[in-house]
């Protein structure tokens, strides 16, 4: 199985570019972020024409999150259990979730597609917010794991934490001044992996960026950010077998700011054994 995540910022405006992107490069799930419509506004026909699955959970313009699979999706989850919610004027357990997390099982796999909070400033209340929900997304995880210590889990998308200095290569994300490389941030992703959890992509990928700010040349001066990832469980980590980071997807004509992650699964499933290799 080979599995991507990909924050495509406003599926309508890319649709083509992403259905091309899965169809090349043979990918059997496509975790998406920031699909900025409502489900009756998702393009689902040219995922169905290419042969996927589609499942889409958004509330407005902004956020949202989606999976297409070629095999059909399972047990489809809303929100993970405990997750926070956000709105202006609120305070406490009752304020509205946002379109942030949708889950599913896909050939044995628990996969979500994770669009993890902004934070937008330190001091600001929606930095509260996204370490609440980091903490809340750890719980999540440590219990699952804890029912089923076998279960192929995978937390992917964006995270908008930058987990070291080696994954940050834009000189205005500056320690101490700045979200997504805060010390409480960068304790709250670590503390995903000590709930359970492995980063599977940088065993095979030791360097590179998956995020580049429109502004400034940050691309041509790949002055990026790593805060795309593909978060695993040992039984989802140890059938890994390569992948891929592809940063040609940050060119050519109105792309994402994002670029696709890749993992290729070994599930001793005979139908992949074709599957090419993204080393």
């Amino acid at each position: 199985m080979r599995l991507a995540t990909w924050n495509v910022n406003s599926i309508r405006a890319r649709v083509t570019r992403t259905v091309e992107f899965a169809v090349r490069e043979s990918v059997d799930v496509l975790l998406m972020q920031e699909i900025k419509c409502k489900p009756e506004q998702f393009p689902y026909a040219p995922f169905e024409e290419a042969g996927y699955h589609v499942e889409a959970h958004g509330l407005n313009q902004w956020n949202g999150v989606a999976i297409a699979s070629r095999e059909p999706l399972e047990d489809v989850e809303i929100g993970f259990p405990g997750m926070p919610g956000f709105a202006k004027g609120y305070d406490g357990p009752d304020a509205p979730q946002e379109a942030r997390a949708i889950g599913a099982t896909i050939g044995g796999i628990r996969a979500w597609s994770l669009y993890v909070p902004n934070g937008r400033a330190l001091g600001d209340p929606h930095y509260a917010y996204k370490l609440a929900w980091l903490d809340a997304l750890r719980v999540y995880t440590r219990d699952a794991l804890a029912a089923r210590p076998d279960l192929a889990l995978a937390l992917t998308g964006d995270f908008n934490i930058a987990p070291t200095d080696a994954d940050n290569g834009d000189p205005t994300v500056v320690a101490g001044a700045t979200t997504h490389v805060s010390p409480p941030e960068r304790e709250a992703f670590q503390a995903l992996l000590a709930a359970g959890l492995a980063d599977t992509v940088r065993p095979f990928v030791p360097d590179g960026y998956t995020y580049w700010d429109y502004q400034q040349l940050r691309f041509p001066r790949n002055e990026g950010l790593r805060i795309d990832f593909v978060l695993g469980s040992p039984a989802f980590a140890d059938a890994v077998a390569g992948a891929g980071i592809h940063r040609d997807e940050r060119k050519g004509e109105a792309p994402s700011d994002h670029v696709p992650v890749v993992v290729d699964l070994d599930l001793d499933d005979p139908d992949d054994d074709d599957r090419p290799m993204i080393f």
